[in-house]
């Protein structure tokens, strides 16, 4: 069952959201970012990636 919200779609998710979102592992994703492939920005303490980074990098285009 899919349920709809009024939720405003992510610019940027944690990177447990990009598990998640992406199916992938801690340990990869950290390996796309430190090979440049996936961008990551510091805000604060928390480490986000922006959405169009994590969907290029599925589409292969990073």
């Amino acid at each position: 069952m899919h349920t709809h919200t009024n939720d405003p779609p992510k610019i940027a998710y944690s990177i447990r959201e990009a598990c998640k979102a992406s199916s992938l592992g801690r340990t990869t994703l950290y390996s796309h970012i430190s090979a440049k492939r996936l961008r990551a920005v510091r805000i604060g303490g928390r480490t986000v990636i922006p959405a169009e980074s994590l969907h290029a990098l599925i589409a292969g285009e990073a």
